[in-house]
């Protein structure tokens, strides 16, 4: 058997190092030409694990051009893995490998299927994440799958950190699985339904506004899914624009009988308040020396 491995994203890291650890026969890894990735947020470096297992690195643009489709030919591989990449793999890629090409989403399929999955679980208050191991098809996220892995949101989890559970149900699920490849397996089950449009729209930085006029815990629950590495939520006073980074649930029985959502309270010392829909809302940090107290951040 030979494996190739395809990624740029952190979330594929550990997986990598743990397959090549158990002596996984990883011939070649193909990753993002460095100037693509550094424009990333979370791009992870991948010279060292290869340098240290003596694998060799190719840095491409597209793994769908025909350099990266030539590359891929020559190692004559059986699986290439699919992890933490950008870019949709086409049909002549799909060919290349004898058995396939493996990826994740960190989602459990067929739910939650599109972009952004663990944001979007973040943004609408979930308590589970997962992810899911599958064969990829024709048809974006509509293989075999292969194995599942289920997570909790804790109230005080960030988006690092959920992905973080990611990359370790990666590990986890490509150590499980690569007996079975080595034997010549190609182990899978078709999943329930693959029909209709992707349920997740592509999220933008444009989309990272924040709508004081929404519950406090909506509000904590939108800024703890966009914080770093991502662009972040944000609001304007003002016409300025100011990133929301951190945020904590306001304690119990701290209302305001005329609230205006929006508006700075009190003030500006950290935490700041801020008035959301059902309450204050207590951000991580004041947003500058000058004295804001009564100013409305925008919701609009």
């Amino acid at each position: 058997m030979r494996f190739a491995w395809i990624g740029f994203h952190a979330e594929g890291l550990p997986a990598l190092e743990a397959l090549l650890d158990a002596g996984a026969p990883i011939v070649g890894v193909f990753t993002l030409d460095l100037t693509l990735a550094g424009a990333r947020s979370t791009s992870a470096a991948y010279a060292e694990v290869c340098d240290r297992f003596g694998v060799p690195l190719l840095f491409i643009s597209g793994i769908n051009e025909p350099r990266s489709l030539e590359a891929l030919e020559e190692l004559s591989v059986d699986v290439a893995f699919v992890l933490g990449w950008p870019q949709t793999v086409r049909q002549a890629a799909l060919r290349v490998p004898r058995l396939g090409m493996i990826g994740s989403h960190p989602g459990l399929l067929p739910r939650y299927r599109g972009s952004a999955p663990v944001h979007w679980a973040m943004i609408r208050g979930e308590e589970e994440a997962g992810n899911t191991l599958l064969w990829l098809a024709d048809r974006p996220l509509a293989g075999d799958i292969i194995d599942q892995t289920a997570f909790p949101i804790t109230p005080y989890d960030t988006s690092t950190e959920v992905f973080s559970e990611v990359a370790h149900s990666n590990r986890d699920m490509l150590l499980r699985l690569l007996p079975r490849l080595l034997a010549g397996e190609r182990p899978g089950v078709p999943q329930p339904s693959v029909d209709g449009p992707a349920l997740l729209p592509r999220r933008r930085a444009a989309d990272g506004r924040v709508r004081w006029s929404r519950s406090s815990r909506a509000i904590y629950d939108f800024i703890r899914a966009l914080t770093h590495p991502y662009p972040g939520a944000f609001s304007r006073i003002d016409g300025r624009s100011w990133r929301i980074w951190k945020a904590a649930l306001p304690p119990p029985g701290l209302t305001t009988a005329d609230r205006t959502p929006g508006e700075v309270r009190g003030p500006v010392v950290s935490p700041l308040e801020v008035e959301a829909e059902d309450g204050t809302l207590l951000r991580g940090q004041a947003l500058s020396e000058q004295q804001w107290t009564g100013k409305r951040f925008d919701d609009d």
